[in-house]
């Protein structure tokens, strides 16, 4: 452990064992209450029997949070890896694995509307009232890729105040940022509107000594996003959104590891500057109407994507790989153009808070249609894009995907006793799949496949007294089948199979000192049928989802949060995740002897830590402080666990200066400079004769300047 990490342990240490001494709590010292809407109701955080983080947008500003990776890897059992194209992320849950051209194992949620292509989870945060993250399995409300958990994200809204808002951050490798938002009323009372900018860009720090250039770098990633809030009624609200998100950067940084050591760290030295490029826009439209005797909510969200990627295959050039792809097809490169669009429509009706029955019953429709357009070919000259040059391309691949999903679900909460609630839930999910080919060999083929499940849950709350609570839940989760690109060859099937799961949960959740003192804990156990996971055939280069056919999970989370001192506040939690492949037949002749292995990505245990401290400073200035660290044990990679990443020691600080309206803030990230892979694959499961890693990136510090008027 080096200093910087050894003395910001003795700093929080400290801080922890000074809450048994402090002195007599002010109504001004406490945790501040907290609602959610986990449950599609609003909660206070505490009395939700589910384990589960919510950050507000002060608090993700003071940890200097700006996008959706870095929210995720503040909490505990959660990892998020963002590698090979812009888009691209592997989130990691309680054990369950975001893996390419496949569902995600969390379903994130963006004002209600549920983003359900891999493509949409790493975006970036601005202008954001609170992120919520939901651990376990969350189908009876949420259905399908809710396996692992829920983010929810909600965006401020306007109001009748007019409001402005400018951030300006400058850091190293000369990345730059930009958000600008101005809000208030168009006819008071009535009709309010937000208008919301971020943009983006960056020179990249992590360079290619052969190319002689940085690889990640940004050319550009700008959103503007606008929204209309209208209250014709006392008893209706009509709420209009729409942005759009254009983006330009590197892709396909992968280094090769000759030494097929997960640890040994080497740069990229492709012979080809990849990049990938693209768009996101998005229109959501919802009401919510008081009838009384409940409150109906109508959501209906529309979605167009697209990305297209160019890159190395082979991620060698000619002076360490003379031969090429295999030793002698010579450099070759590859591409991808994705288009998916996304249309959505949900029904739901919630009965008032204040009663001992409370009832939610819903209906969802989903429609997805996706094209892509996989290629590999020769480059010719080298490092030269010949996507669409026919007579270099070597791979073809080309794919029309369309699906319709439906769904019904309900649940009800009924006070048993005073202190004893009980909760039912049940969500019935149909999703019908169809994939025609569009290349040869077989021009024309259609695959199709319908998939239903049933997602029950139960849970039994008992109120100890009125600061703490017991629970025990038995929920399940549902991610989606799919076929993988037309072609596959046996003992590879073209379908691989949904992936469901069943969680037993036992937790509890305190409050202590008057609410100076959270403490919150579980204990889960996963039973996971047909686990997904994700190679490439080295016979044909195709990319793979099979099945493992039974998964067993278990673990525990633990997190607490103090007030300390007026202005000081000390937080941490830790999560561990034993992952344990029981049944892997159905893969068996292509992987032997992985039954008792980790599942792809797993980290054991894992530890975050840290504390915020704001102070007065005299003349109304004020003193901001906050520090996050990360403790990551071993990573195990794929189904084999013989490329282990050792444990990580990650940490992030942001100090500044605020006198209104004002701020001006020095940030920081991986400020000891850890090096690593942020995902990596063995030579086994990549087609390639070695291991590639894509790095993470290294130390980022710079100057932040806020205003508010």
């Amino acid at each position: 452990m080096n200093r910087a990490t050894a003395g910001l342990m003795a700093v929080v240490l400290t801080a922890w064992s000074g809450i048994a001494v402090s002195a007599q709590p002010a109504a001004t010292q406490q945790l501040q209450p907290v609602i959610v809407t986990a449950q599609r109701r609003a909660q206070h955080i505490q009395s939700v029997p589910i384990q589960m983080t919510a950050l507000s947008g002060r608090q993700l500003a003071a940890a200097g949070v700006s996008n959706t990776q870095q929210a995720l890897n503040l909490i505990p059992n959660v990892t998020v890896a963002h590698s090979f194209t812009f888009l691209n992320s592997f989130v990691t849950i309680r054990g369950v694995s975001e893996i390419n051209n496949a569902d995600p194992p969390m379903l994130v949620v963006v004002d209600g509307v549920a983003q359900n292509s891999q493509k949409q989870l790493l975006m970036d945060l601005f202008n954001v009232k609170q992120v919520q993250v939901l651990m376990g399995p969350q189908g009876g409300l949420y259905g399908q890729n809710a396996i692992g958990g829920v983010m929810i994200i909600t965006t401020r809204g306007p109001t009748n105040q007019f409001h402005s808002h400018l951030d300006l951050k400058y850091g190293n490798g000369r990345a730059y940022g930009a958000t600008a938002s101005v809000s208030g009323p168009l006819i008071r009372d009535k009709l309010l509107f937000s208008i919301d900018g971020n943009v983006r860009g960056s020179g990249g720090l992590i360079r290619n000594p052969y190319l002689r250039r940085n690889v990640d770098a940004v050319n550009h990633d700008d959103t503007i996003r606008a929204r209309l809030l209208a209250l014709p009624t006392s008893w209706l609200t009509l709420d209009l959104r729409g942005d759009y998100n254009g983006f330009k950067g590197g892709a396909t940084w992968d280094s090769v590891v000759f030494s097929g050591n997960a640890n040994d760290i080497q740069p990229p030295q492709s012979d080809y500057l990849g990049d990938s490029s693209g768009h996101v826009s998005d229109l959501t439209f919802k009401f919510d109407a008081n009838l009384g005797f409940a409150t109906l909510t109508g959501i209906t969200g529309y979605t167009n994507l697209a990305e297209d990627y160019r890159g190395s295959l082979d991620f060698t050039n000619p002076t360490i790989n003379p031969g090429g792809l295999f030793g002698f097809l010579g450099p070759v490169g590859q591409g991808q153009n994705l288009s998916t669009a996304i249309t959505s429509q949900e029904i739901h009706l919630a009965s008032p808070n204040a009663q001992r029955l409370r009832w939610l019953v819903g209906a969802y429709y989903e429609q997805t249609t996706k094209s892509l357009l996989t290629r590999a070919f020769f480059e010719i000259p080298t490092g030269s894009d010949q996507f669409y040059n026919p007579t270099a391309v070597i791979i073809n691949r080309n794919e029309a995907d369309r699906n319709h999903s439906w769904a019904l679900y309900g649940q009800a909460d009924y006070d048993l006793t005073h202190r004893l609630t009980a909760t039912v839930g049940l969500r019935y999910d149909s999703n019908t799949l169809a994939q025609t080919n569009l290349a040869n060999p077989g021009f024309g083929g259609v695959a199709r496949k319908t998939e239903t499940d049933s997602e029950p849950k139960a849970t039994l709350t008992y109120h100890f007294t009125r600061h703490a609570l017991g629970y025990l839940t038995y929920s399940t989760g549902f991610r989606g089948g799919g076929f993988n690109s037309p072609g596959i060859s046996a003992p590879f099937s073209e379908y691989f199979r949904p992936e469901t799961l069943t969680n037993y949960e036992a937790g509890f959740k305190t409050s202590w000192l008057d609410r100076r003192l959270i403490v919150n804990g579980d204990y889960y156990y996963d039973v996971d049928h047909n686990y997904q996971f994700f190679f490439v055939n080295a016979t044909n280069g195709s990319q793979i989802i099979q099945n493992l056919n039974l998964v067993h999970i278990r673990g525990l989370e633990l997190s607490a949060q103090a007030v300390v001192t007026g202005g000081l506040q000390v937080f941490g939690g830790v999560g561990t995740t034993h992952t344990d492949i029981v049944d892997s037949s159905s893969v068996s002749n292509a992987f032997p002897g992985i039954n008792g292995n980790h599942t792809p990505k797993t980290i054991p245990w894992d530890l975050k830590v840290g504390f915020q401290y704001d102070r007065p400073l005299g003349d109304g200035y004020n003193g901001t402080l906050r520090v996050d660290f990360t403790r990551d044990g071993k990573q195990y990679w794929q189904v084999y666990n013989r490329a282990v990443q050792k444990p990580l020691n990650l940490l992030d600080a942001r100090a500044g200066v605020e006198f209104a309206p004002w701020g001006v803030y020095l940030w920081g990230r991986n400020l000891s400079n850890e090096r690593y892979y942020e995902d990596y694959n063995p030579s086994k499961f990549t087609g390639l004769p070695y291991d590639i890693g894509s790095l993470a990136e290294p130390r980022t510090y710079g100057v932040e300047v806020t205003a508010n008027f």
